[in-house]
């Protein structure tokens, strides 16, 4: 029995050692994803994006020499669409974060390498987490927090893998993670330990780790969302004949298009929303299983479901001639502010059944 624990909590303690040592990665990748976007040269996306936003360049004749003709001929440049909308602007994606440049390329992959070591060595640390208790490693804020992060990273990284143009979202997301692993071991931390008898089921398996995942893929469309707001403003101005500060035409001008943005945020939101209505429904049964009641307005359960109806509004508001575009977005950020609420507010600030899990 001693030996067995002091086994749990040489895990314990190799598990905290992982997790700050992903923080020193993690800011590791947040200094390359900078030196990406400062190295990147802005005079490249300068002219990229004037090639782009000229009236008409989109639809220009190209003078080509013809092989074995002996003659040259004019063909219509292809236009980049990239928003179907009746009446919505046509405009490409920007170059990217490297700003189409070697070195800032360079650097954009040294910080997607940073960002798998860090998300290996987290990894690893919320799986010595959980052998430490022998348990699922998310009966606390403290260990949903680190998995919560872990798999935000782990989807981004999916993406990367599956040849989405998603790079755009490795810096907002590193920035998050250390905050995030920054209040988890500053104020949330709690000592390895056994669960109540109500969260010692097969349930915490199933509800936690869906709410884990449908979290992340929410905070990816979160940022995606925000990122349309500031790129469909900037598209607007320039539309409109204005001019853009220099510090706006060297951030905006790289990312995706805001039809793109809209687009990845309406697509991960809707893809997850079912799971998250799954969420909910194995969370029921659970309280059923442990209180004997499947609903009893308890400020957990009325918060998942204020989110719930947020994401509906937001995909309805989608479908909806007059709601698409800017005011759906605005509806997409205050569903997710629900589900931050409902993690940070209720956890820390509402009594409630859930709050014995403890900080």
């Amino acid at each position: 029995m001693i030996l067995a624990a002091e086994t749990n909590e040489s895990l314990a303690q190799m598990s905290n050692t992982l997790v700050y040592s992903s923080m020193a990665v993690y800011t590791l990748a947040f200094l390359a994803h900078i030196a990406e976007w400062v190295f990147g040269s802005r005079s490249k996306v300068g002219r990229t994006a004037a090639a782009l936003t000229q009236p008409g360049a989109a639809a220009e004749k190209v003078t080509v020499q013809v092989k074995g003709a002996g003659g040259t001929t004019v063909l219509d440049r292809p236009k980049v669409v990239t928003r179907a909308a009746a009446g919505a602007r046509d405009v490409p994606d920007g170059p990217g974060a490297a700003g189409g440049t070697v070195k800032g390329d360079l650097y954009g992959r040294i910080a997607v390498s940073l960002t798998v070591l860090a998300f290996a060595l987290e990894a690893v640390g919320v799986v010595t987490r959980a052998s430490s208790v022998q348990r699922a490693p998310w009966g606390n804020m403290y260990e949903f927090s680190t998995t919560f992060s872990t798999v935000a990273v782990g989807t981004y990284l999916g993406f990367l893998l599956a040849k989405k143009n998603v790079r755009w979202i490795g810096l907002p997301l590193v920035t998050t993670v250390l905050l995030d692993l920054g209040v988890a071991t500053t104020w949330l931390y709690t000592e390895s330990d056994q669960l109540v008898p109500a969260l010692d089921s097969y349930w915490l398996w199933i509800h936690v780790s869906t709410a884990i995942f449908c979290g992340a893929v929410f905070y990816l469309g979160a940022v995606a969302t925000l990122l349309y707001l500031f790129r469909d403003s900037y598209e607007n101005k320039l539309a409109n004949g204005g001019r853009p500060g220099s510090f706006a035409r060297s951030v905006l001008e790289r990312l995706p298009s805001a039809a793109s943005l809209d687009k990845f945020s309406y697509r991960v939101n809707a893809a997850v929303f079912p799971l998250w209505t799954f969420t909910i429904i194995a969370g029921a049964i659970w309280a059923g299983d442990a209180w004997g009641r499947y609903w009893g307005w308890d400020a957990k359960e009325v918060w998942s479901f204020i989110t719930w109806v947020g994401y509906a509004a937001y995909l309805h508001a989608r479908a909806t001639a007059g709601w698409k575009g800017r005011k759906a977005a605005y509806i997409a950020l205050i569903a997710f502010g629900c589900f931050l609420f409902n993690y940070y507010g209720v956890n820390i600030f509402v009594s409630s059944k859930h709050s014995y899990a403890g900080v």
